[in-house]
């Protein structure tokens, strides 16, 4: 495990608790309740339900374990505190494409909380990449799998 801090907002940082509460207060329980119930059906070398609650267990585990770290090393970053006239983490971008003059909003967030129906993008992605530190009526040049597309900076907020 690294020990590189993981930037994400607030909403982020309170959905990964909520999760890992979800996952200890009720997941691992019920998880601890099907082992017991299944080990009482006897024998465990052919217990589906047991392997099954077994294999639950783990899974359960591995993902506690994982928002445990990525809670312990979240940074949160509060957007309406940011502000500047480039684009960085936690800006809300408006942009439109210069080809079909579409115009798009996205939020630039941390990878835990990426989310495109949400108009949220995660730091890492080709887009942002290409967005971070370009002004109001800069063009930043994004190469996707259907090939490069042109994006004018229209609007930079912090909210």
């Amino acid at each position: 495990m690294s020990m590189e801090r993981v930037p994400m907002t607030l909403d982020g940082y309170k959905k990964l608790e909520a999760e890992l509460h979800r996952l200890k207060a009720e997941e691992r329980p019920r998880i601890i309740a099907a082992i017991a119930e299944a080990r009482a059906h006897g024998d465990l070398s052919e217990n589906a339900e047991y392997h099954s609650a077994k294999e639950a267990q783990g899974l359960n585990e591995a993902r506690v374990a994982e928002l445990e770290d990525k809670v312990s090393r979240a940074e949160i970053v509060d957007p309406s505190k940011l502000s500047g006239d480039t684009v960085k983490f936690g800006a809300t971008v408006t942009l439109v494409d210069e080809d079909t003059e579409e115009k798009v909003k996205y939020k630039i967030v941390g990878d835990l909380e990426a989310s495109v129906k949400e108009g949220k993008i995660s730091i890492s992605s080709p887009i942002a990449r290409a967005l971070i530190g370009k002004g109001k009526g800069e063009t930043a040049e994004v190469t996707t799998p259907k090939g490069t597309k042109s994006y004018e900076v229209l609007k930079i907020e912090w909210k």
